[in-house]
Formats: structure tokens, sequence, C-alpha cells
């Protein structure tokens, strides 16, 4: 999507916002034009919700919003004592108009200081759930992410299976560019094999700036830039676009940086005309062709 998409879905997504919450911001003592102020109507939000001011930050996380803007729709009717499982049903299921109809149909009377505690059991499982998953989304997002090594191509340094965790913020960890996914997977669904994320709705991209460079000989993970979606399903099939911070991860050894000259002599790696030195724990792979015109003896070769 364009800048100037992005700015349209922006205002139209306030407009939305203020049309629904006006009477709710009234309702509460607070001013009418408070709701129509991007990110200060939030703010205003909290305190009438009774939840804390850092939310806010939260709902401007790729993804992780995806969690806390339906927990705001149902927190928002909560404090005017629309409390039951309808409601509740209700306002997820119309992603969140149902509060214009609360707004212009029903009697509003604000709940002043409402306990952030759950009222049942199921109200506390289901918080503690979504914080794990909130917490483990930001981690997992924008400071560190498990993998495990599928090929050899670094063996004696990483080995098939091997389980490692590669951290993000080295670097600078890259904003999810996909606005619409499931937290914590990459491009499918495990078993149904469809994809996990939408993507009509992509940011542009952006790096968080990070507090180290890449240099030679370092093993870094990164987003295989030719990658595609297979599909495997019904015709018509073949290959469909692929969002960069959804393509196949690799890790690779780094031997050349922007700028250095790279050539391979006698199978060796030469960057700026020296002889790439490895590490200790690095192993070069050749591969040998055989031409005979006998049967080979393969007793000889085990």
């Amino acid at each position: 999507m364009t800048l100037t998409g992005w700015l349209l879905f922006i205002l139209t997504v306030q407009v939305i916002h203020f049309l629904s919450t006006w009477k709710l911001y009234v309702a509460a003592g607070r001013q009418a034009w408070e709701a129509g102020i991007p990110i200060y109507n939030a703010v205003i939000l909290m305190k009438i919700i009774n939840r804390p001011w850092w939310w806010v930050i939260l709902l401007f996380f790729p993804i992780v919003n995806l969690i806390m803007i339906p927990v705001v729709w149902v927190e928002t009717i909560r404090s005017f004592g629309f409390n039951s499982a309808k409601h509740t049903f209700l306002v997820l299921i119309t992603l969140g108009l149902y509060i214009f109809y609360i707004s212009y149909t029903q009697n509003l009377e604000h709940i002043v200081d409402r306990s952030r505690k759950p009222r049942t059991t199921t109200g506390e499982w289901t918080s503690s759930i979504l914080f794990a998953i909130v917490a483990a989304t930001l981690v997992h997002t924008y400071f560190m992410q498990p993998f495990t090594i599928p090929t050899s191509s670094l063996e004696k340094t990483l080995l098939v299976g091997d389980y490692l965790f590669v951290s993000k913020i080295h670097y600078g960890a890259r904003a999810p560019m996909t606005s619409v996914a499931l937290p914590m997977l990459h491009d499918r669904v495990p078993l149904s094999g469809s994809k996990s994320y939408y993507s009509g709705l992509e940011f542009p991209y952006f790096r968080i700036p990070g507090f180290q460079n890449i240099k030679h000989n370092d093993i870094v993970v990164f987003s295989w830039p030719v990658d595609e979606y297979v599909d495997i399903g019904p015709p018509p099939s073949g290959y469909m676009y692929k969002p960069i911070d959804k393509k196949s991860n690799y890790v690779k050894r780094c031997v050349a940086l922007p700028g250095d000259s790279l050539e391979i002599k006698n199978g060796y790696v030469h960057i700026n005309g020296i002889k790439n030195d490895l590490p200790d724990r690095a192993k070069l792979m050749f591969y040998m062709a055989v031409t005979s015109t006998e049967p080979l003896d393969y007793s000889i070769m085990s």
C-alpha cells in the first residue's frame, strides 16, 4: 500500500473512532473533541477504561495491535456496564462497530475506577493467555527469535538440527511489513499449510537502528530474496507474491560486505585480493567429479 493509501486508511479509522465514541467520552466527563485527536484520544480512552497509558504504545506495534485493539473494544464497553458474554461477542464479531449501537441507542453511565481484576476464573485465564501472547510476540518480533538449522552448509560451526536463539537488536530489528498476520507464525499455519498472513495491507520497509554492524565472517540470518510461496493447492497453481518478512529464513556466513570485491580462486574465497581467513570452527565444502570408463569400486570409497 502506498503512503497516500495508508494516510487515507488512518484517517478513515480516526473518523470511525470519533463517530462511534464521542458520546462515550462525554458520558465519562470528557470533551467530545478529545475523541477526534489522533494518539491523544487513545491516551484519554485509557483513562476512561482505567487501563495503563502504555497500552497506547502497544497499539502501534504491528501484529501486537491485532490483539490489543479487540481488548480495548471489550474494555470500552465494559467501562459502561456492558459486561455480558453477549455484548463481548457482539463487539468482537462486528469488529468494534457494536460500539456505534451502544453509543447511540443505550443509556450511558460510566463506571469510574472500574476494577482491573477479571471477575471470573475464565477471565483471569484469558487475560493471562493474552498477556503471554503479547509479551512473546514482542520478544519474537523485536528482540530474539528461535531457529532450527535444517541443512549442513555451516557444519563444524552449526549442525543439522541445532537450536539457536538469534538476536535481532544487535543489527537492528526489521519491523513487520505484513500488518495482518497470526502471532509468532512465519509464512504458513501448521498442519493446514495455509498462509498465516494477509498481504493486502503492507507497511513500508523499516529497520530499527541496531548497535552493531555486520562484520566479515559473522553468521547471520536473513530472508531469502527470491523466495516465493509455492501454491500446492488446486489449480491454478504456481507462485504467489511473498512479502519480505515472510520469505524463508536462511542462516549463512557473511564473507563479504558492501563495497568489497569477491573472487574465488582454486576453491577459496578472496576478499579485496586477500584470501579469506575463516574461524577455526568453520569448514569449506568441496565437490569432486569423477570420470571413469570402468565401473567404480565402491569398496575403496567407503
